[in-house]
This record gives structure tokens, sequence and C-alpha cells, in this order.
């Protein structure tokens, strides 16, 4: 067995593709994710800010001083709406960014008017930041208009506070940082790192199977006097020690570049966050990757030894990203806890406890339970994927 699995180790390490899947992606897809997330999003919101928006105002007026801070502020620019042409259809097909509808009973005076309803016709399928900036523009008005109708009534500035708002919640958050931060990036982090273990395993897996019978070599492998049972583990091994060396990488990208971008970019947060998880923590999480490790090892060699070509065992394999999905994104969903029958569905217990322990909430007990029935689980595939290397028929297919 471990004559087999030293000759795989030294294969695989002799490929660039299964190197670079083990340990360049792992380290470089972390600081992708956060910069490519973080780019885009600050860039989309400082265009929407900065666009210079095209409008129209139907009954402008009626409403003056809102025309008139339309007109001052920057970034805007006004168009007369089309004769004859419905509203709706012209901001559909771009004919303005919004159309602001003044209705003809509007009163600045709100105790002569109540509630002044303003139409604002644009199109949302996009993103787009044109309320928000509509409203930074209308709310001084409003409240210009609100004070001096407080005035008339001679209420003081307290008695309109109460009034405005009577009854006040005030909101106090048990959760610690580590625990909110956690909560939204557990599952994303499960998700990243489960991804990135079956790839790693991928590529040495349909190259010690498939690609064995492309090149001609298993049949001298099957012709040593070596058990077939201890092929299979020895090819086991290999495909699992690299699934696993892709699991610690990610592990340690994680917390390397989590603490990097922390302190580079000044963001305390992020500091605080990373250094709450402990050692102990980013361990366990390691830990827990092992057993699922070996399940993907035994499903993805067993596909290996049934496929004809390499070409056909990655065409077999790509769907089982869309299986593994499955469970994982279940952990991200909001009230899906690691408790009662989740804590026993396979992956989404481990995606959910890796979740609790990035939020520093996890009952370690249970990690017992996860841990071994993943392991029962993985042990059992690759029961099969021995049985499966024994038939003739998979093999020489």
């Amino acid at each position: 067995m471990w004559m087999v699995f030293i000759k795989e180790m030294k294969e695989v390490v002799r490929d660039r593709k299964t190197m670079f899947f083990m340990i360049l992606l792992p380290l470089l897809i972390f600081p992708l994710i956060i910069g490519a997330v973080a780019y885009f999003s600050t860039k989309a919101a400082q265009d929407a800010q900065s666009k210079t928006l095209t409008y129209a105002i139907v009954n402008a007026e009626a409403a003056p001083h809102i025309d008139a801070a339309l007109a001052k502020a920057d970034g805007f620019k006004r168009l007369s709406l089309p004769a004859n042409t419905s509203i709706d259809s012209w901001v559909k097909s771009d004919g303005a960014d919004f159309v602001l509808a003044v209705p003809p009973d509007y009163d600045a005076d709100p105790l002569q008017a109540g509630n002044n309803n303003l139409e604002l016709y644009y199109n949302g399928a996009g993103f787009n930041a044109i309320e928000a900036r509509l409203n930074t523009l209308i709310d001084p008005i409003a409240k210009a208009n609100q004070r001096a109708a407080f005035d008339r009534l001679e209420i003081t500035p307290a008695q309109q506070s109460a009034i405005m708002a009577p009854i006040v919640i005030k909101d106090i958050n048990v959760a610690d940082e580590r625990e909110n931060i956690g909560e939204v990036l557990g599952g994303l982090v499960a998700y990243v790192i489960f991804i990135l273990c079956l790839q790693g395993a991928m590529i040495p897996a349909a190259d010690l199977g498939a690609g064995e019978k492309e090149r001609g070599t298993l049949e001298t492998l099957l012709i040593s006097p070596i058990d077939r049972h201890k092929i299979v583990l020895g090819k086991f091994l290999t495909i699992a020690t690299a699934g696993v060396t892709t699991a610690l990488i990610s592990v340690l990208s994680m917390a390397v570049w989590g603490i990097l971008v922390g302190q580079s970019m000044a963001i305390e947060v992020v500091t605080n966050f990373m250094g709450a998880i402990g050692l102990i923590d980013f361990l366990l999480i390691f830990l827990m990757l092992i057993p699922v490790v070996a399940i993907f090892a035994a499903v993805l060699l067993s596909l290996s030894i049934y496929a004809k070509t390499f070409k056909e065992a990655q065409s077999y394999m790509g769907p089982l990203v869309m299986v593994i999905i499955v469970p994982i994104v279940m952990a991200t969903l909001p009230g899906i806890e690691l408790k009662g029958i989740w804590a026993w569905v396979p992956l989404t217990n481990v995606a959910l406890a890796m979740k609790e322990l990035i939020k520093g909430t996890m009952d370690y007990y249970q990690l017992i339970g996860i841990f071994g029935s993943t392991a029962v689980i993985g042990g059992g595939l690759l029961v099969f994927c021995v049985h499966w290397f024994n038939k003739e028929k998979v093999l020489f297919r």
C-alpha cells in the first residue's frame, strides 16, 4: 500500500496542474475574492453616486422649491417630457433616469395638505442610487416645512421629538462582534473551502484511475504482487492527501489573509474578528475537513475507476460540484442551525459546525458526533470503492 502511495505521490508532485489546484489556488482565492468584492462593490456605489441623472418634473410649478433644489444640485440634468408620451414607457425606454410627478393639490404646509405624495418613476431593474440621491435634496425641504408647522403650533423641540417617535425601541444586541461577523462570513468560508478541497482532489483522482487506463499502466499495477485493496488504499491516500493539503492551505490562507487585510487597510473590525478566532478553532476547522476529504476522495476514485478515459472521468466529476453545493448552501440559509436533524445531515452538519467555530458559539461535544458520523460515511464509501475496484467489468469496460 505504501509503495503505491509513494509512487502516486511522486507523480502528483510532478504534475503542475495538480500542484496549482492544491497550493496556488487556495493561496490566491481568498485575496482575489476579498479584493474583487471590495473593488466592484465600491466602484458600483461610486458610479451610482457620481452619475449625472437626467430627469423631468410633472407639474413643477406646484412645488417650485423642489424644482429649484434639483436645478441647483450637481449631478442632475433636467429634460422635458415629450407631449402625449406615457411616463412609464418614456422612463422604460431610457428617455430619462427618473420622472418626479407632483400632485395638483401639493401644499408646502403639512397642516393644510397632510401628506404630499410625490410619484417617482424610475427603472429599478439595475443598481442605482436615484431614490437615495433624491431624498438628500427633498428631506431638508420636508424637515423645514415640518419645523415651520411645529413653530406655528408652538410645540417645543422635546414635544416635537415625542410626537414624531412616541415609542422608541432601543436595540441591545447581546451577540459579540465575532458572532455577528461570523454569522455572515461563516457559511461563505465553508462554501469556498469545500469547493477548493474538491477541486484539489479532483485532478489527481481523474489521473489515478482513468488516466492510468489511458496510459496502459493500470494492467501493470494489477499484475504486480500487491493485493487490490492495498492498491485502492494507496490511491485513496494519495487523493486524500491532495485534498487535505488543499484544506490545510485554505485554512491557513484564510487566517493569514484575513489578518493582513485587516491590518493593511486599518479595518479594526476585521483585525479584531480574526484575532478572536483562536488557534484551537482553526485546528478544529481543519480536522473537521479530514473526513469530508475522505468522502470526496472515495467518491472521486470510484468515478475515476469506472470511467474509460480521463475526459470521461472529468465529465462524471463535474456534476459532483453541484451535488456538493446544495448541502453547503443549506448551511447558509437563515433559521438553519446545528440542532435537531441538521446535526446529522452529511456535509451540511460540517459546514454548520465550521460556521459555529468561526462565530465562537460551538458546543465542542457536538464535534465528536459530527466527526464520527462523517468518518463512518467516508469509511463506507471507501469500502464500496474497494468493492468497485475488484469488479473486472468495471476496470475493463
